[in-house]
């Protein structure tokens, strides 16, 4: 089969691997659907790639991208228990493996495994970009029947990240919410939020991505690049917010989402990249709490997977563009440039 790679420096290529067949404990998914994540940019952008990190035990070489996959279950290992997989099985990955052992594998967060350098898949083992995918069979996460393909890929990385990162705040449904930055997992945070009944402002420097989120309920949208957010912010609320979450992950954003909460705030930051600088006085006199959150467990996936699914949340609607594996070059050319929502491969 072939797959798409990302070959460095802004270019992309597709790679010929072998089709994939399970082993003991692992399944082979046929692929439905494979999101296009905010992360894909940086080995998107590396000089180097994915072309660095170890397709396989057995051989180094380009890695087949994609870390949001979601299918159907085609072949099943020896030793994989009824309970895990089935053939026919609508799927997720859970895109992280460990040792499976520690306490952090066995609670469900297995990137942060401490024996062993995880497997992400799309990262360091081929991952979703492909029309094939092996995985093991403990990494599946069911999707609903109410809920599509495209959804289950933007649960798997994206909206799962934003869904979590709500929880972990402790969202309740009456307070307004500042979300920087609107890119996949600003639009995905910005459609929950409203979802539960929060107030939504949504900042970013795109008057694509701001129209995007006033699509999916913001209450407010500001461009960061036309206003002084925390002093818009303060205005538009009467002295700011109760909660604010940095998706960009730019240094000087994260330092406005701090800014722009009232006492007793909570900060969620969700961003890869960049740093915190923060004054104390900025945090320490108005008892501000910041917290950072992680992707998800296993256990989150599927929660969020059954939240949107009960409540009738169209999560496809944070997608602008839907491509085929053999546009990926003029769909991660689109997508660098960061006025998209987000984009998925159809297969």
């Amino acid at each position: 089969m072939q797959g798409v790679s990302f070959a460095g420096n802004r270019t992309v290529k597709m790679i010929a691997v072998d089709d994939p067949r399970p082993g003991r404990g692992e399944v082979v998914l046929a692929m439905r659907a494979s999101g296009m994540c905010g992360s894909d940019l940086h080995y998107y952008r590396s000089a180097s790639g994915s072309g660095g990190p170890v397709a396989s035990e057995k051989d180094a070489g380009p890695v087949i991208a994609g870390h949001e996959p979601c299918g159907d279950v085609i072949a099943v290992g020896e030793g994989v228990a009824v309970g895990d997989a089935r053939i026919g099985m609508r799927a997720m990955v859970h895109h992280y493996w460990g040792c499976s052992s520690c306490d952090h594998c066995r609670s469900g967060w297995a990137q942060m495994c401490t024996e062993v350098q995880p497997h992400i898949y799309g990262v360091n083992r081929h991952g979703g970009h492909a029309p094939y995918l092996k995985v093991p069979a403990r990494t599946l996460v069911h999707l609903p029947d109410e809920l599509s393909y495209a959804a289950g890929a933007a649960i798997s990385c994206g909206t799962g990240t934003a869904f979590f990162a709500l929880k972990r705040m402790g969202l309740a449904g009456r307070e307004t919410i500042a979300v920087f930055g609107q890119g996949p997992v600003g639009l995905a945070a910005t459609q929950l939020a409203v979802a539960q009944g929060a107030r939504v402002i949504a900042l970013d420097i795109s008057p694509e991505r701001l129209a995007h989120a006033d699509r999916l309920g913001a209450w407010r949208t500001l461009n960061s690049a036309d206003v002084d957010p925390v002093a818009a912010i303060r205005e538009i609320t009467g002295g700011g917010v109760e909660m604010a979450m940095d998706t960009s992950g730019v240094t000087a954003v994260r330092g406005q989402a701090v800014k722009s909460v009232k006492a007793w705030g909570t900060v969620g930051l969700v961003g890869a990249g960049g740093d915190l600088r923060i004054a104390i006085a900025d945090v320490m006199r108005k008892q501000v709490t910041i917290m950072s959150s992680w992707t998800f467990p296993n256990t989150g996936q599927s929660e969020c997977a059954r939240f949107v699914s009960d409540r009738g949340i169209d999560v496809e609607a944070v997608f602008t563009n839907r491509w085929k594996l053999d546009e990926a070059d003029q769909a991660y050319k689109l997508f660098d440039q960061q006025k998209t929502g987000k984009g998925v491969f159809l297969l």
